[in-house]
């Protein structure tokens, strides 16, 4: 018996199952809309910019800026213990759209707002990869 705690996995709602397949399939693409043309996130049945309900999933460049950022220096949950101290940081795409994510690849004493970044997937098991981020390359 392992004594390794899980983490926990993503439990997609009905809205987000296209995020979640195309993140599965290492492509960042998010809901716009066929209306007012924007995009956002986190998805929903309707664009929160006009309220259409017409929209479609586009995959995104997945560049970017960290936004703002906290580093988590304290054990909280104890599946990621191993990963202390890691950074939590929202990070605004160039499209538009802020995701909450992680940065990877950095030390976390590194990580300074309006630093460029790009995505990666963190795949997680067969079936789950989570969109995180690290420096973006020159």
């Amino acid at each position: 018996m392992s004594d390794t705690i899980p983490k926990p996995k993503p439990r997609p709602a009905p809205e987000s199952i296209p995020y979640w397949k195309a993140a599965h399939e290492h492509r960042l693409s998010l809901p716009k809309c066929d209306a007012c043309e924007q995009f956002w996130f986190p998805p929903s049945n309707a664009c929160r910019h006009c309220l259409s309900p017409n929209f479609h999933f586009e995959d995104v460049s997945g560049r970017g800026k960290v936004y703002s950022f906290v580093t988590y220096h304290r054990v909280y949950r104890p599946a990621f213990a191993a990963d202390v101290p890691y950074v939590v940081a929202l990070v605004e795409l160039e499209e538009g759209p802020r995701l909450l994510t992680n940065i990877l690849g950095i030390s976390h004493e590194d990580v300074r707002c309006e630093m460029p970044v790009e995505v990666v997937f963190d795949d997680v098991d067969a079936d789950t990869s989570i969109p995180k981020f690290k420096p973006a390359s020159a």
